[in-house]
Order: structure tokens, then sequence, then C-alpha cells
């Protein structure tokens, strides 16, 4: 396993051929409303989404937040760990867990792409999307971003090669925790900073986010029939090419929205000061594919 399971939020769940993976669901039992699936970004996993959950929870959502293969206490998995990769793994979880109706994907940051892929490949379970200052194929086919994703990669490989020596552990508790979550999330985003394992395993996705990003161009455009709510870290940025591609989804859809967080980082967007801003969303999508089926 990735990590003891001493004070283990959620459960290991067996998705067979000798695997688990960590899963942590929460709301009320017996809502009537779709369950939310929260995927995170790179180097993420089921503790980024602790706020947001609570905040979720608060508003009647039923939500469920898991760990990626190779992260967190989630077991690794088979390669490439590519999109395709990331999405059966999903789906095999979500069989696991019996968890077999309506779903609401939410993903932040590279998890854009997973949720795409993943709604594209299951569009009758589908309600709607929140994207959450995410990553999406089209932004991937600029030029600018193309680079960047490079870069992140040489960066994210440099990084799990010092996790790996144990480098970063004693700055865990500087550096650890970036969202700015508080108690057991707090704890789990600093042990996950200083994991090797942990870090290893998400420089391994961001080898493939070019091909993740091919795989979800690949599955098809979103259907226009979806809400779809994209909330943006920081203000509206009119001159900001980037930001004009991560709201393109909204624009496109019958019952899109767009909210800018205004204050928030890439990373403080997923804390408890703006969580409100992605219930927002959330509820945006369902009210809306209600209205709509209605």
């Amino acid at each position: 396993m990735a990590v003891s399971e001493r004070a283990l939020r959620g459960e290991l769940i067996d998705i067979g051929d000798g695997r688990r993976l960590h899963a942590v669901l929460a709301g009320p039992a017996g809502s009537p409303d779709p369950l939310v699936l929260l995927e995170a970004g790179a180097f993420g996993f089921s503790a980024d989404w602790a706020a947001v959950q609570v905040a979720l929870a608060a508003a009647g959502f039923r939500s469920l937040a898991y760990d990626r293969a190779g992260l967190g206490r989630s077991d690794l998995g088979p390669s490439p760990r590519d999109g395709l990769g990331v999405v059966r793994d999903i789906e095999t979880l979500l069989a696991a867990l019996g968890e077999s109706g309506l779903l609401i994907p939410c993903g932040h940051s590279m998890a854009g792409l997973y949720v795409r892929l993943f709604a594209l490949r299951n569009p009758a379970r589908i309600v709607g999307l929140v994207l959450v200052d995410a990553a999406t194929p089209e932004a991937t086919d600029s030029g600018l971003m193309s680079t960047a994703v490079d870069h992140f990669g040489h960066l994210a490989r440099a990084f799990a090669w010092g996790a790996g020596t144990g480098l970063f552990k004693p700055l865990a508790s500087v550096l650890g925790n970036p969202i700015g979550l508080e108690g057991s999330g707090a704890d789990e985003k600093r042990w996950a900073f200083g994991d090797a394992g942990h870090n290893q395993a998400a420089a391994e996705e961001v080898k493939y986010w070019q091909q993740a990003a091919r795989q979800a161009r690949e599955a098809g455009e979103l259907v226009a029939d979806w809400p779809i709510a994209v909330v943006t870290a920081g203000g509206p940025d009119g001159v900001n090419p980037m930001k004009t591609i991560q709201v393109a989804p909204a624009r496109a859809s019958r019952a899109g929205i767009v909210e800018h967080a205004a204050g928030a980082s890439h990373a403080t967007v997923l804390n408890a000061t703006f969580a409100p801003a992605i219930v927002r969303g959330v509820r945006h999508v369902r009210d809306a594919a209600w209205t709509g089926r209605g």
C-alpha cells in the first residue's frame, strides 16, 4: 500500500486484479441528487477535495473523491497511466461501490481531461459537468500550453526524484498544503508532499498529459445539452487566452455558467473560502438538467 491504513478516511475498495483504490464518500445517504464525482488534478488526490466535500454535504449533495492508482493510499495500476487508464479505473471503482446512478463529474486542473473522456464514454449517466480551473484538450492544442505541459513534465520528474531522496519531507509542514486545507485533509496533503511513491506515480501521470488530451479530443465533442459550470481561479481576464479557452465549454453549452473566483489561486480555489463557488456550479448543473428534462 502507498501509506499506512491507520486513521484512514474513507475506504479501500477492491477493484479486482489484486488492486484497491482509496475512496471517500461524503454527504447524506439516500439523497435523490446525482453523485458528484470529484477528480483531482496533477499530484492531487482525495484530500484535495476535503473542504469541497464538506461544503457539498452541507448543501445536501453526495460526493465521491478518490486516489488514482499509485497516489495517496491507492495501489499502483498498470501502465500506461494515460486518460484511458485513469477512466477505466473510475468506471471499475464506481461498479465496485455499486454506484450505478446519474453523475455530475467535477474535475480540477489536469483532471478536466479525465472527466471529459469519462463523460463521453458514459453519456447516459452524465447530468452535466463542473470544470474547476480545468485543462481542456483545446488548451493543450495551443503552442504555449503545449510547451508549458512539456516543462511541467520535466519539473514533475525532478520533483519525484527529490521526493524519492527524502528531500521534501522536512519542507512538508511549510509547503505541503498549498490549498489551505484544515484538519485531516491538511495532514494528508503534507504527507503526500514528501512521499516518494505518491510523487513518482503523479509524475508518471503527467508524462501522459498530452496523450490524455488526445484521447479526450478523439472521444468527441461535449454534448450541447449538458449543463456545464466553469469555475476559474482569479477574476475575469478578457485578454488571457487560456482563460478564454477554459470557459469555452460553458459558452458552448445550452445552460452554461461561468464564475470567476476572485482572489483564488489554482490551488486555493479548492479551499473552504472558495468551495461555495464549486457548490454553486454543482447546483446549477443539477437544476438546469432537471429543468431541461422536465
